[in-house]
């Protein structure tokens, strides 16, 4: 079927690229490629390693009719400036990959953390402007857009960046899934027959200094931003509006029938992993079908989020102002990833 969009979704496999996927391919006007597979029925995938330029371009000749390319893909590294390096070349040879098949690409819609604001590096100023001024340490995120810049400028193609936070999604092996986190410990907390009983600071489950991204919408975002010419050559912020864990807490409780009791904050990273026999035990009675427990949740992460305890505030009058004004309830969104993952027999 001839469709007017060839979208080639990069990342595929995590929790923002498996979102977009989801989005694109029920949608008539698009054709969409994962790169690599991913996790939605009847969708083409690619194999490449990014790091190789070679081989990315040999496989790119599959993708040859790409229009739009969705980036979300991320590796780590040694330290921020390995890190910077790896990250700058995979999207160089995915650019230039494209452009040695002849691919008539129009826009590239790529995204950027939190970390673009320097939150890794300690307190951060808030709100976050998309304008504000860059750090000086190496910083992935700033390669990429310079990249991005340098090849629009040149006429190679439009570019578009959204600046999601914390993503809320509903897919499992994937480190910085927050509602990963949640669900697994509210499971253990009720098999401990304990309340729901945040593991972070009394300053973060009170105070108003977290946001998160649904990636559902974003991936809805995603669509407009590759589309509209309001979006070509500029980046937005794209958080659900300020929230206190609080409140969300009592709403992650009730999801799962639990009291919730005061904070009580200690290193996930460092008691979690002595959970893993109580898991299999729940894993084994509800039926799941889970990966390993060392894969299944990455607790350093809701480490970081539970204990950040400095305003995470990311302006969002820019992309508003530009056309995309829909909205989402933080709790629903979270609640309803909590719900899916119970569906896909992730979650009890």
């Amino acid at each position: 079927m001839h469709t007017p969009y060839k979208a080639l979704v990069v990342g595929a496999s995590g929790i923002i690229g498996n979102a977009v996927v989801q989005e694109l391919k029920g949608r008539p006007d698009w054709t969409v490629r994962a790169l690599p597979r991913t996790l939605v029925d009847g969708v083409e995938s690619i194999k490449a390693d990014l790091t190789d330029a070679a081989a990315t371009a040999r496989a790119l000749e599959a993708a040859r009719d790409t229009t739009h390319v969705f980036y979300a893909a991320l590796k780590g590294g040694s330290d921020l400036l390995d890190e910077e390096r790896i990250n700058g070349g995979m999207l160089r040879n995915l650019l230039d990959g494209l452009k040695a098949v002849g691919a008539p690409l129009q826009r590239v819609v790529h995204y950027q953390g939190a970390k673009v604001y320097g939150v890794h590096l300690g307190h951060a100023h808030a709100p976050f402007y998309e304008d504000d001024p860059r750090h000086v340490t190496p910083n992935f995120y700033y390669a990429q857009e310079d990249l991005l810049r340098e090849r629009g400028a040149a006429g190679d193609f439009a570019w578009s960046i959204l600046r999601p936070d914390v993503v809320v999604g509903d897919i499992v092996g994937n480190p910085m899934n927050i509602v990963m986190v949640m669900g697994v410990f509210a499971a253990l907390s009720k098999e401990a027959g304990v309340p729901l009983r945040f593991p972070g600071t009394d300053k973060v489950y009170s105070g108003v200094l977290a946001q998160t991204t649904d990636a559902a919408w974003m991936a809805r975002a995603s669509v407009w931003a590759a589309l509209d010419p309001a979006a070509a050559g500029e980046a937005f912020n794209l958080v659900n509006e300020p929230f206190r864990w609080e409140r969300v807490w009592r709403r992650v409780a009730g999801a799962f029938d639990m009291e919730v009791g005061p904070p009580q904050p200690f290193a996930l990273a460092k008691q979690m992993p002595l959970l893993a026999d109580a898991w299999a035990r729940v894993a084994q009675r509800q039926g799941l079908r889970t990966p390993p427990y060392e894969k299944l949740v990455g607790w350093w992460f809701g480490d970081f989020v539970f204990n950040t305890e400095f305003d995470m505030v990311s302006d969002m009058g820019k992309i508003r102002r530009a056309g995309f004004t829909e909205a989402v309830e933080t709790e629903a969104t979270i609640v309803g990833a909590i719900e899916r993952l119970r569906a896909a027999g992730q979650l009890p």
